[in-house]
């Protein structure tokens, strides 16, 4: 192997599968699809701000050191698997307050062709490879692909469409 630093242009060959460590799990008092809240930042999702979550860590892959300074922000983007979606996945839905299907890709339904989750959660407190939560979306023992910190400057568009939502 090269000790000779690749151009950020150089060609480099796109697998058809990306493979994702799971570097935790969330522990939430949510353990059925049915009744977890869905945007909990909506008004009818509003109790979900108040119910308080854990996302434990994995020593495999999560280093203590990579939660320093996290705890400056008061929320975080969870990334997640959405593991209780089997292989259903449906090129159209039906969004769950009412009106004609939507395709997949236009919506935030869990049956995707990656069952990728993404929630903004309140960051209560780091402490070791725990945090803790509040206003979380996801089921007990969801696993988690990534955290990242939730920066207003960059993570809302100011002016962005709403798309069909209206």
């Amino acid at each position: 192997m090269s000790d000779t630093p690749r151009s950020y242009t150089d060609a480099v060959e796109v697998p058809g599968e990306v493979l994702a460590q799971v570097i935790g799990w969330v522990r939430s008092p949510f353990t059925e699809r049915h009744g977890t809240p869905r945007q909990p930042g909506l008004s009818s999702a509003r109790e979900a701000g108040v119910v308080e979550a854990t996302v434990q860590l994995d020593p495999k892959w999560v280093h203590p050191d990579a939660l320093q300074d996290l705890a400056s922000f008061d929320h975080v983007w969870l990334i997640s698997w959405l593991h209780l979606n089997g292989r259903r996945r449906r090129p159209l839905v039906r969004p769950p307050r009412g009106g004609p299907r939507r395709g997949v890709l236009a919506t935030r339904a869990p049956h995707r062709p990656n069952p990728i989750g993404l929630s903004a959660v309140r960051l209560v407190s780091v402490h070791h490879l725990e945090l803790k939560v509040l206003g979380i979306d996801l089921l007990d023992r969801t696993p988690v692909l990534d955290i990242k910190p939730y920066i207003p400057d960059f993570d809302a568009i100011e002016g962005a469409s709403r798309g069909w939502l209206g």
